[in-house]
């Protein structure tokens, strides 16, 4: 296995994981999210703490993309290299903040369990709860920006079917049309307009991490053929390189 190959299952597995992991988190903070009383409630904490755990690595597995599929995108375009680096990064980082404000709901409820005094926090819990849906708004939706950099690479340089990352390219506008018009309130999650957003990146995500995980990097593009040839004068350059060493020794 070639490290192109290697950098392609890296990706691949890594985009996987973030659907192994964001899908299931999602329903288990659901108590926290549709009980504005969950301060003061019995309360699910091992099974939302679970689904925090989740989120966490579903943020890491954002960061690992960027950081395994960073050698191969920076050889297309470098800007499409940072760009791609800094939305994922960034998508890690607001998941993350929604991710603590859940956390503190769980610590306050279990506080004010012990000490009493739970009804005086629940506009706090109901405040840090929103706190996590706009970084759920805000974050996750990075892959708009995020698609537009790595698509538009794969796109080029041909290193999977183009309709994978068009899917992606195509997707992205609208993803991010909804975003602003969730933050102008003129629409919203469970939307009509939420499923035409989100569907396509959903494909596109999915179908771009089975490919490279499965398939790898297509072995006819130009960056693939380069890098064969780069193996394979690796071994004759390290051969002259020793030969010129004993040369200038026996000297």
């Amino acid at each position: 296995m070639t490290s192109f190959r290697k950098t392609a299952l890296a990706g691949g597995l890594l985009y996987l994981i973030t659907f192994i992991s964001s899908i299931p988190a999602a329903f288990l903070v659901a108590p926290v999210l549709n009980d504005p009383n969950y301060i003061a409630s019995a309360g699910a904490d091992q099974q939302v703490a679970f689904g925090l755990v989740l989120e966490l690595v579903n943020a890491l597995a954002c960061f690992g993309c960027a950081v395994a599929l960073f050698s191969v995108v920076r050889r297309v375009h470098e800007g499409l290299a940072i760009g791609y680096v800094t939305t994922r990064m960034f998508e890690a980082a607001v998941i993350t903040t929604g991710v603590v404000s859940l956390l503190a709901v769980v610590s306050l409820r279990q506080q004010a369990a012990a000490v009493g005094g739970a009804d005086t926090l629940v506009p706090v819990g109901r405040a840090l709860a929103e706190l996590r849906y706009w970084a759920m708004v805000i974050g996750p939706n990075m892959a708009a920006f995020n698609a537009l950099m790595l698509g538009t690479a794969l796109y080029r340089a041909r290193l999977v079917p183009r309709a994978i990352p068009a899917l992606g390219l195509i997707g992205a506008p609208i993803l991010i049309a909804f975003v602003i018009g969730t933050i102008l309130g003129v629409t919203g999650p469970g939307t009509v307009f939420q499923g035409i957003a989100v569907m396509p990146f959903f494909i596109w995500e999915l179908v771009l991490g089975l490919w490279l995980t499965f398939k790898g990097f297509n072995e006819s593009s130009p960056l693939a053929i380069e890098e064969r040839a780069r193996v394979a004068q690796a071994p004759a350059s390290s051969f002259s390189t020793a030969a010129t060493a004993a040369k200038a020794g026996a000297a």
